[in-house]
């Protein structure tokens, strides 16, 4: 039975004449929304259903296609002549949800989408990028008090093919309209929402722009080198095998390392090794208990060991040859912009920001990665851009210092707190120095420092204390942030996005610790993306001017990737280094890394 909304008049359109008429009525129209009903959720592969738009709230129409519905539908070539003025007018705003899925689907059956755009999906991340969700269903429901029509109900119960072509039209329509209709209503409850957050200017000025660089990148994809995933698969599954052997002599007996309990059997019963937390079915054997046991057994760390082999094995190796598209024969992982509440981009399918940076098995999945034939990759890196983020925002003159200097930040924070000169320090120093530089950012205490360091309680309490001595100006900012995060229930980054932290207001000491950590990062991390993502516009922009047949392929938490001729490599370097350098108007100078390659690794 339908549940479409109150007083909601939704109509099915599959005559020509009445398609010409409404392609008229929506090129003159100041805004419109628009949705797609596709074969798959993969917008570079997924088939066009149809096309919903809704001009007012409470009316919307669906526009089927011929040969993928179940009635006569529409032909590609009218729905093109009809819609394709509209969609591409420079004078109408179009309204979406998650509009990089429909403008690249769209774009493939030959209607580009150009001009004004509003995204629900983010201008809700802007307003509130820690709400659960920013889907469709449960904005309508949180911000309408409306209940959208499930997906599921389109299907009769036990239906195993779930074929959309084949849904009876009066019952799609009613579905696919409601997602138009509801887009609107949105954006009419979203837009005075992004004014009133103060979030309108991150929203329309580096948001919305970004969805076409994003949707450019996917499209583009990167190649792999499918023969040497092969190889390193083989040489993984013969690592684990003589690993698993090593850890089942070590026990005295087989068992199934993958089982936290039996592995926990082993380690507590049997070999008697000192317990740590318990839970619910038993000791714990997460990393960090491991970590502690690797001094104790050597048992611990082969496991550990064992552990990353499957992991990167299982979401790596294995997969990522069936996760070339066909037609392209590359990979086209997708870019989340309304995921991480910080503002950073993530990725999925595959997850590119997971593969480990300083792991030799990370290493050798980077190699993997391919230019086309005859192009290389380049790599471009902000150099320390968090720790830079937070001399500039800290004023700190003995960190800013430090980087005017050009100094190695760690060995130099070494210095600072032993007395020794930095040409004394060692590597076990430095690497002291750097996880104290890091815990600073992520606002971790005397016991999360001495859990990464493992050393005792009182000893990372005296380094943190050593640091602040050593940095009155990072404990000065980080206790002003605090005490206006406090009083504002919010932290901001440098270009205004926002971040709600009622945590700090709990009762509860371990939330309140929480909402107090990322009080400290989110303004760190939160404008390290803003800034990240302010680059991709300019250098975008740039490429389109250049004349140079470069690409930009992927950005992976500080890096961007481009794909580019050999002969290009230098221009490409002297256009995009100034670009990235020069978006802050920091205090304190950015500084980029690159580098080339056959591979990703040899670029990095």
């Amino acid at each position: 039975e339908s549940r479409a909304a109150p007083l909601a008049s939704y109509r099915c359109v599959e005559d020509a004449g009445e398609l010409a008429a409404l392609g008229a009525r929506l090129a003159a129209a100041a805004r419109f929304a628009v949705d797609t009903e596709t074969t798959g959720l993969d917008p570079l592969a997924a088939d066009l259903v149809g096309i919903s738009v809704a001009l007012v709230p409470g009316e919307a129409s669906y526009l089927p296609v011929a040969g993928r519905c179940a009635g006569t539908g529409l032909a590609l070539a009218d729905l093109q002549a009809a819609l394709a003025p509209a969609l591409a007018s420079g004078d109408c705003e179009k309204l979406a949800q998650n509009l990089k899925f429909d403008a690249q689907v769209l774009a493939r059956h030959g209607l580009p989408i150009a001009g004004p755009c509003f995204d629900t999906m983010l201008a809700s991340y802007c307003v509130d990028p820690g709400r659960r969700s920013h889907g469709l269903d449960a904005l309508a429901l949180e911000l309408l008090g409306h209940q959208m029509i499930p997906y599921e109900a389109l299907f009769a119960a036990g239906d195993k093919e779930r074929d959309i072509t084949r849904v009876p039209l009066d019952r799609l329509t009613q579905y696919a309209a409601e997602d138009a209709d509801f887009t609107l209503r949105l954006a009419d409850a979203l837009a005075p929402a992004l004014a009133a957050a103060g979030v309108e200017r991150l929203f329309r000025d580096l948001e919305m722009p970004l969805v076409p660089v994003l949707a450019a990148m996917e499209a583009a994809g990167i190649g792999l080198d499918t023969a040497q995933l092969a190889a390193l698969g083989e040489r993984m599954e013969r690592a684990r095998g003589e690993l698993e052997a090593r850890i089942h002599a070590a026990a005295g007996r087989a068992f199934a390392i993958g089982s936290p309990k039996q592995l926990a059997a082993v380690l507590f019963e049997e070999l008697k090794l000192p317990a740590g937390r318990k839970t619910k079915t038993g000791h714990s054997t997460d990393e960090q208990v491991l970590g502690e046991l690797a001094g104790e057994h050597p048992i611990a760390g082969w496991v550990l060991e064992w552990r990353e082999l499957s992991k990167l094995k299982s979401t790596y190796v294995d997969v990522l040859p069936a996760m070339v598209l066909p037609a392209t024969g590359r990979v086209h992982t997708r870019f989340n912009q309304a995921v991480a509440a910080t503002g950073r981009l993530s990725s999925s399918d595959p997850n590119l920001q997971n593969i480990p940076v300083r792991s030799e098995l990370g290493k050798e999945i980077r190699r993997a990665f391919v230019p086309a034939p005859g192009l290389k990759l380049a790599s471009f890196d902000y150099s320390q851009v968090e720790l830079r983020i937070l001399a500039a925002l800290s004023g700190d003159a003995a960190l800013r210092e430090a980087f005017a200097g050009e100094r190695d930040i760690h060995r130099w924070t070494a210095a600072r707190l032993s007395g020794k000169a930095e040409a004394e320090i060692g590597r076990d120093e430095r690497d002291r120095a750097k996880a104290v530089n890091f815990g600073v950012l992520y606002g971790m205490g005397a016991h999360g420092l001495a859990q990464r360091l493992r050393i005792p309680r009182a000893e990372a309490q005296r380094f943190i204390e050593e640091y602040f001595a050593a940095f009155p100006g990072v404990r000065r900012w980080i206790d002003a942030t605090l005490l206006a995060a406090r009083r504002d229930g919010a932290v901001s980054t440098l270009l205004g996005r926002r971040r709600a932290l009622p945590e700090l207001a709990s009762s509860n000491p371990a939330l309140r610790a929480f909402g107090e950590r990322v009080a400290i990062n989110t303004p760190i991390q939160g404008s390290a993306a803003d800034l990240i993502k302010l680059a991709m516009l300019r250098v975008h922009d740039w490429l389109g001017r250049s004349g140079l047949g470069a690409r930009l392929l992927l950005q992976v938490h500080d890096e961007l990737l481009f794909e580019a001729a050999p002969g290009e490599l230098a221009a490409l370097a002297a256009g995009v280094i100034p670009l990235m350098e020069g978006v802050g108007d920091l205090a304190v100078p950015l500084k980029v890394e690159w580098g080339s390659g056959d591979n990703w690794l040899e670029a990095h």
